[in-house]
């Protein structure tokens, strides 16, 4: 065999690696998207759990502290209301329960500052404590679901993988944009 007969060959074996590279690279730009979307969808849900027992928590701190002070009913409704709705809230949902849930919490937390016998029971004293643990690990997941986002985003906007975005038809994920301040002085309304 020439040389001029294994040109094509060559050739052809050349642009086959090619394509395969660019397959396999396809691939993994895919199974990074999805991971990513995996992940958000784990961090949401972990989120979710961790913002029930933050409800369930408040539900019993209004037991404690109805005897104290009057709450409406629509409060105890309302915690009903977010309680069910959390498990299929999508991240622009949670950021509004979360913002209900935060205002109904500093409420209850300015109850218990009012009250000197409600502030040294044990029951609401711990209850509180718990609480606050809930927070710290609802900021975590939510630091942890907006950096996943972030990843995933950017993913969406960079070339090449923005063309993997596109033909797969994924969109980019929404952030959780919770407020921060839970230590700000809550505005008591009763």
């Amino acid at each position: 065999m020439a040389l001029g007969d294994l040109i094509p060959w060559i050739v052809g074996g050349i642009v086959l690696l090619v394509l395969a590279g660019l397959v396999f690279y396809f691939i993994g730009i895919y199974n990074r998207f999805y991971s990513l979307k995996n992940s958000s969808e784990a961090t949401l849900g972990q989120i979710r759990v961790a913002m029930k027992k933050r409800l369930d928590m408040i539900d019993q701190l209004l037991g404690s502290v109805k005897s104290y002070a009057k709450f409406e009913r629509e409060t105890f409704e309302k915690v009903t209301a977010m309680r069910t709705s959390v498990g299929t809230a999508g991240p622009g949902d949670l950021n509004e329960i979360e913002k209900e849930s935060r205002s109904l919490l500093g409420r209850l937390f300015a109850v218990a500052e009012n009250y000197p016998d409600l502030k040294t029971n044990t029951t609401v004293m711990s209850l509180m404590d718990a609480v606050k643990g809930v927070e710290e690990e609802i900021a975590r997941q939510r630091y942890t679901y907006n950096n996943i986002s972030q990843q995933f985003n950017t993913l969406c906007d960079v070339i090449p993988s923005n063309f993997v975005a596109r033909m797969m038809g994924l969109r980019k994920l929404e952030y959780l944009k919770f407020e921060e301040a839970i230590s700000t002085p809550p505005k008591i309304e009763f």
